[in-house]
């Protein structure tokens, strides 16, 4: 197992538990401990500096969100990818943000809606620069906003770890500019439909935009069969 875990300083206020588990999913999510890699308590204890016991409660929580498997008298495993539980998590994520675009397109904050502008010129350029992780941060910051322009930021929290399941096949899916940019021209069209307050366009646009990954999954699988269930 490798693994660059962040200082405390990274995750102000958390736990040790709570700052172990942040950094084992984001490198969890990055691929940098792909799917099938066991975990060790020890190592990540002694490489962030703390004891056994935060180490477990990390694990146990990411667990609960299905990114890693404890399996008894055997260890901590990164769950392997699943084309079912890809198409149930796309399945609860679209029923939530198509609810959010249509009330969007009802009331959204103007607040927001020059974040999301800012953020998609954001987008923009770490396509131009191939910086797959600044995208990706700024594709989630874009979701986010979504939520807080129509009030509902508990709305990001029903679907966070659905997402983050999403967002690990994503690193395979979009290798380069190519593959980004058509993203970014959807969520053009989702804010083109908000602020036309067209429901029914701006429901189609995120709909489309959320069966992008499911569009890739069969070249994914067939390219990658041993990250996969």
């Amino acid at each position: 197992m490798s693994l660059s875990l962040a200082s405390p300083a990274t995750f102000p206020g958390a736990s040790a538990a709570g700052r172990v588990e942040a950094e084992l999913r984001r490198a969890i999510i990055a691929l940098e401990l792909p799917p099938g890699t066991r975990l060790s308590e020890q190592e990540i204890a002694l490489k962030y500096g703390v004891s056994r016991q935060p180490v477990r409660e990390a694990l146990i929580a990411l667990a609960k969100t299905r990114l890693v498997d404890i399996q008894p008298q055997r260890g901590t495993v990164v769950v392997k990818f699943s084309v079912r539980k890809m198409m149930e998590s796309r399945f609860v994520r679209e029923a939530v943000e198509v609810a959010i675009v249509r009330q969007a397109c009802r009331s959204f904050a103007a607040q927001s809606r020059q974040r999301i502008a800012d953020l998609l010129e954001m987008q923009d350029k770490a396509a131009a620069r191939d910086d797959h992780a600044a995208f990706q941060r700024y594709d989630e910051l874009f979701h986010i906003e979504l939520t807080e322009g129509v009030g509902m930021p508990l709305a990001w929290e029903a679907i966070r770890d659905i997402k983050a399941h999403m967002d690990r096949v994503c690193q395979l899916t979009l290798p380069g500019p190519d593959a980004m940019l058509p993203l970014i021209q959807q969520h053009r069209r989702i804010m083109t439909a908000i602020d036309a307050g067209d429901a029914e366009a701006a429901e189609a646009a995120m709909r489309h935009h959320l069966t992008e990954i499911l569009r890739a999954l069969p070249k994914t699988e067939a390219a990658h069969p041993d990250l996969f269930e």
